[in-house]
């Protein structure tokens, strides 16, 4: 199975993750500028009517297109349950104990039902009793510490969350872009 590949644009600036077949398509329409990284992939396809051969296409795991991609048309990444918990290392921000996944929610720092937005410097992860105990009231009205402070992941912070299954080249060429490497 072919991993996502990751798109740049000419600059060399992350754009996001594509399908293999994606990244063929835009071999076969000569859009690939550039690769980067080191791994590389064969796919095959069907063969020639006349001759007989079949034919191939290598695709590098790190591509540059040129074309017009956008990157974040509101500014932010999208925030998602699962890039949160991963953001926060799956780590209640209140109580600082390591959960599993389905044990944990998103908590608004600022309650929603007190204007509050559904924003990344506003959500954190918390475990179940954490977010009971805090209920509607803010971390100080609660008497809970936040262990962190809420921010918003860059692009290329983004990718790295919301890919579950990222080459070693293209973790390596990620973290480059990263102002936050250490926090990873």
């Amino acid at each position: 199975m072919i991993p996502s590949i990751l798109k740049l644009d000419a600059g060399g600036l992350p754009v996001g993750w594509i399908r293999w077949q994606s990244a063929v398509t835009l071999y076969a329409r000569r859009r690939v500028c550039w690769e980067a990284g080191d791994e590389r992939f064969r796919v095959s396809g069907g063969y020639n009517a006349r001759t007989g051969e079949r034919s191939s296409v290598e695709i590098g795991s790190i591509i540059a297109v040129a074309d017009r991609a956008r990157r974040f048309a509101a500014g932010a990444p999208l925030l998602t349950n699962r890039t949160l918990f991963q953001r926060d290392r799956n780590l209640c921000l209140y109580c600082g104990m390591q959960f599993a996944h389905s044990a944990l929610t998103r908590d608004h720092v600022v309650p929603a039902s007190r204007g509050g937005g559904t924003i990344w410097e506003n959500c954190v992860t918390a475990c179940a009793r954490c977010n009971h105990k805090k209920a509607d009231r803010t971390p100080e009205e609660a008497g809970m510490k936040l262990l962190a402070v809420p921010y918003t992941p860059n692009l290329a912070e983004y990718l790295i969350l919301s890919n579950r299954r990222i080459l070693a080249d293209q973790m390596e060429f990620l973290l480059s872009f990263s102002a936050k490497k250490a926090h990873l």
